[in-house]
């Protein structure tokens, strides 16, 4: 065999090895990614903001009483209903009742002194003017210093008078305090509602609540006709909730009733703990939600879930939660932010812009070949982004699997998986972009 021949059957081998090559690589290349297929449709949007919190009456009283002493008498029991003006109990009141005696014979004693002091000056205003009227007719019978004296008598016994009416003042006071006193040792309702708390028994002490509240509470009554349930929200979500907001709430109590309510309040500072400082790291706003239809056997402190609904939309074009992703588009320059915001915040689209990102979802061609497009969003649903701008009705669009959108490229090849079972893919995180 020639060197010729030898050459030529080696580049013979070679250019079939490289073709080999070359289709294996092509065949690679062209395989079909399996995804979710799903067209871009209308739906029904609600966005919605989830919270927890407690259901308590709009209106409690503490009942806390203003003097010490053992309690004598309790006259009603926890989950009783009572009425404005009702007895609840009785403090032991035998102090109270010997102040008033000693306060009412004090005044009695102030009377008869500011009598005497008054019957005094009487006398000595009638000496000092019968002197006066003498020396007046006859000078030489009265001295300039005896007349003297008996002015300044009658001057003193008018300050004592005086003195006394003032000590007949202070004792009607004191008397008066004495009897307040009294009074607050018998405990009456102070509005109607139902005994939600009970805090005593009958033979223990009662102590004023100067600086100790919780101490000090004998008992609360709460108005249980208007029931709320005070929820903490996030500072993202916050925003987005308005008074008037409609709400439906879920009572672990009652597991099988969904209860409907509104926004009532919002808070304008954030939720705190008892030192003044945060409760944790994320900001939360606390937001109260009245019960519509709450059944009666609720009680103050259940836990309660509320879905305030923020937002509707009828008909809206939408596209699954989990179709949106973010990809690199080198395209996009500082002054055209038009692709970039995407319904979302300034400051948001000035990172966006930075760093070249943009969202948008891939949609299938004939050719089953993915297009990424960039589209604008609008509120959200639980499953689904309402689209603004970007896409039609009716095209084709990658809803899934989350693995396989975040690796999709421009012109891959995609091949529509046949379902089994439930798609895992719905429960991806809201915003859940690859």
């Amino acid at each position: 065999m020639s060197k010729r021949v030898k050459w030529t059957v080696v580049g013979i081998g070679l250019a079939t090895i490289a073709g080999i090559g070359v289709l294996t690589a092509a065949k690679r290349g062209n395989k079909a990614t399996m995804v979710r297929i799903e067209a871009v449709q209308a739906r029904d949007l609600v966005a919605s903001v989830t919270a927890s919190g407690q259901v308590s009456p709009h209106t409690k009283v503490d009942v806390a009483s203003d003097i010490s002493g053992r309690i004598v008498r309790l006259a009603v029991q926890e989950g009783q209903t009572v009425s404005k003006g009702q007895f609840l109990l009785q403090i032991d009141p035998a102090q109270a009742e010997a102040e008033v005696q000693r306060s009412a014979a004090a005044i009695a004693s102030s009377r008869a002194q500011a009598a005497q002091a008054k019957a005094n000056f009487l006398q000595a205003q009638r000496n000092y003017e019968r002197s006066a009227e003498i020396k007046k007719q006859n000078p030489q019978l009265v001295s300039d210093e005896q007349l003297e004296q008996l002015r300044t008598a009658m001057e003193v016994n008018q300050a004592l008078m005086e003195a006394a009416t003032h000590s007949v003042d202070q004792a009607a006071a004191s008397l008066r305090d004495a009897r307040s006193r009294l009074e607050k040792s018998t405990i009456i309702a102070p509005m109607s509602g139902k005994v939600t708390r009970l805090n005593v028994e009958q033979g223990e002490t009662a102590v004023p609540g100067t600086f100790n509240k919780d101490a000090a509470t004998l008992l609360t009554i709460s108005d249980m006709s208007v029931l709320e349930t005070k929820v903490k929200v996030d500072e993202t979500d916050v925003a987005r909730i308005s008074v008037g907001d409609s709400a439906q709430i879920q009572i672990d109590a009652f597991p099988d009733t969904t209860f409907t309510g509104h926004v009532v309040e919002i808070s304008n500072s954030s939720v705190k703990g008892a030192t003044g400082q945060q409760t944790d790291q994320a900001i939360d706003y606390e937001v109260t939600i009245r019960l519509d239809n709450a059944p009666a056997e609720t009680r103050p402190d259940f836990s309660a879930t509320a879905k305030i609904v923020t937002d509707t939309r009828r008909d809206a074009l939408s596209i699954p939660i989990i179709a949106l992703t973010v990809r690199e588009d080198s395209a996009v320059t500082s002054g055209d932010t038009a692709g970039v915001t995407l319904g979302r915040s300034a400051t948001q689209a000035k990172q966006q812009v930075g760093n070249k990102d943009v969202e948008g979802v891939f949609v299938v061609g004939t050719d089953n070949k993915v297009t990424f497009r960039p589209v604008k969003v609008g509120i959200a649903g639980e499953r689904y982004f309402e689209v603004v701008n970007g896409l039609k009705p009716g095209e084709k669009i990658v809803a899934g699997t989350y693995q396989a959108i975040r690796e999709l490229k421009d012109g891959n090849v995609v091949r529509e998986a046949k379902p089994e079972g439930k798609d895992k893919d719905k429960q991806a995180p809201k915003g859940g972009k690859a």
